[in-house]
């Protein structure tokens, strides 16, 4: 039988059950496998993807909602990817145009690395903010901070998700609920009782990527990104929102060099909801 064309390939719904094939398409293109990414993605959102008819994966995608299951907020979109055979022949524009329409009224948000700015500049997304990843072997110095941190319990639970939505602009519950299991690290930030802030570390390949990182003030997230490095020997890594000029001048100081950056794209609004002075980085850039 003669092989389809690839415009006609239909684009399916993917589920955690097609990792393995993410992840290849991944290592196809020259990223890291992430299979732990891929499977936190595929759960958490809507995964997106082409076969090809000679196995795996022409291209895929993942939206990870936020907000009403009903009538999301809003929808980020991460890990487009395209087979490096089929690429440069419309595949990947053809799959964002079929993720727009299907997310039909809902706004959108994505990190765009320069290769794919033009493409979701042609699709009508703005460039709203940008984030700069810094990664190395973090070296404590200087003050010791003032603010308090500890590992998170289960009863810290529903303090976390209040101080999510009201710093992120919408319910987290499917994304937060998630990450005792997804990371290997939980700790809060605490005040007279009070939670001032929360930070992540999940493994992906040989670092511990820091994400999300919700602090009430610049001094509340150094502490909690020292906390989180003081209980493991991998290098850190992190995408940390640009206006955030002092967080990252300190974490050069300890180690942690720029390593590249990403613009923050919007669709269908102009700008992020929530408070943006609390929010210091993405849990990662595939999920906004």
């Amino acid at each position: 039988m003669p092989t389809p064309s690839l415009a006609a390939l239909p684009i399916r719904r993917l589920t955690p059950r097609d990792r393995t094939a993410c992840a290849d398409l991944s290592e196809d293109r020259g990223w890291p496998r992430e299979e732990h990414k891929w499977g936190f993605l595929l759960t958490a959102g809507k995964g997106y993807g082409i076969d090809d008819p000679d196995g795996g994966l022409v291209a895929a995608c993942v939206v990870t909602e936020y907000g009403r299951r009903d009538r999301p907020a809003l929808g980020a979109i991460g890990m487009v990817l395209v087979a490096e055979q089929h690429a440069r022949r419309g595949i990947g524009r053809r799959l964002m145009r079929h993720v727009v329409a299907d997310m039909g009224t809902t706004p959108l948000t994505l990190h765009a690395t320069p290769y794919g700015r033009p493409l979701y500049e042609e699709l009508g997304f703005k460039v709203t903010g940008r984030a700069e990843m810094v990664r190395g072997h973090f070296s404590p110095g200087g003050p010791e901070p003032r603010t308090g941190t500890r590992a998170a319990t289960a009863e810290d639970l529903g303090s976390i998700l209040r101080l999510d939505e009201e710093v992120f602009g919408t319910d987290r519950t499917h994304i937060v609920t998630r990450l005792p299991a997804f990371a290997d690290q939980l700790r809060v930030a605490e005040e007279n009782g009070r939670i001032t802030g929360y930070a992540a570390a999940w493994p992906n390949m040989d670092t511990h990527v820091v994400g999300p990182l919700i602090a009430r003030d610049t001094e509340t997230a150094q502490a909690l990104i020292a906390s989180l490095a003081a209980h493991t020997d991998r290098r850190l890594r992190t995408d940390i929102d640009v206006r955030h000029e002092e967080l990252l001048a300190w974490a050069k100081e300890r180690g942690l060099a720029s390593v590249g950056s990403n613009a923050v794209m919007t669709y269908g609004v102009t700008e992020l909801p929530g408070d943006w002075t609390r929010r210091f980085a993405p849990v990662t850039v595939a999920a906004a």
